[in-house]
């Protein structure tokens, strides 16, 4: 993991709490955006913890330049103080892999980490009610229907309750199957759309027009 933050005294203390974890290990550090990016290039880790406001580069450019990159395997966390709209909705769309605030508990900070490592999608609870909202509320972006016409009737299914926020493990027992089924459903589904991970899965699913405004799972 690699940590990105201004402040050397909220690094240290995120690396006193994660490196506590026997399966959490900090490989890097950095204190602005550009460095930041220089060091995922470097060092490649599982997951980066990404500040959004910095000097020289802020972390959401950080984020869409390691993301556009594509060759990165890492999945990034947004950290912020601010619980602001528009560092939400534009972290996602730089392609973060989740979002948490800073003041969250420590045992928030580690199960983010090892959430967004397993490969899935990560809000704190009071900004996932505004990302469905913000997105519930919005007319479709594009027209999607090539691409949505490239999923199984069970694949459109599970984009459905992927957009609801449901884990692997949620998906399992709404839809009765194993959570490998699952699993290889939602591999499937981001394959077929080109999408990085279940929380571009979730943008797509909104701004395609998938889930209309009023929708609700069953």
């Amino acid at each position: 993991m690699v940590l990105v933050d201004d402040q050397a005294l909220i690094r240290t203390g995120f690396k006193m709490i994660l490196e506590s974890e026997d399966d959490i290990e900090i490989v890097g550090e950095a204190g602005d955006g550009e460095q930041g990016v220089v060091a995922v290039r470097r060092l490649r880790p599982d997951v980066v913890l990404m500040d959004v406001q910095m000097p020289t580069m802020d972390g959401l450019e950080a984020t869409s330049r390691i993301v556009q990159e594509g060759s990165i395997p890492s999945r990034i966390v947004i950290l912020t103080t601010f619980e602001r709209d528009d560092y939400i909705f534009d972290a996602l769309r730089a392609g973060a892999s989740g979002f948490l605030l800073k003041n969250s508990p420590p045992d928030e900070l580690v199960h983010a980490v090892r959430v967004v490592a397993a490969g899935e999608a990560l809000l704190a609870p009071s900004v996932t009610r505004k990302v469905i909202e913000e997105f519930i509320e919005q007319p479709a972006r594009h027209s999607s229907e090539a691409e949505l016409g490239r999923l199984t009737e069970r694949e459109t299914e599970i984009l459905k309750l992927l957009a609801t926020g449901k884990s692997n493990a949620e998906l399992a027992g709404h839809l009765f199957v194993g959570e490998g089924t699952i699993k290889t459903h939602v591999s499937n589904v981001l394959t077929k759309l080109g999408l990085r991970d279940r929380m571009q899965a979730v943008i797509f699913a909104y701004e395609s027009g998938l889930i209309e405004p009023g929708w609700q799972r069953g």
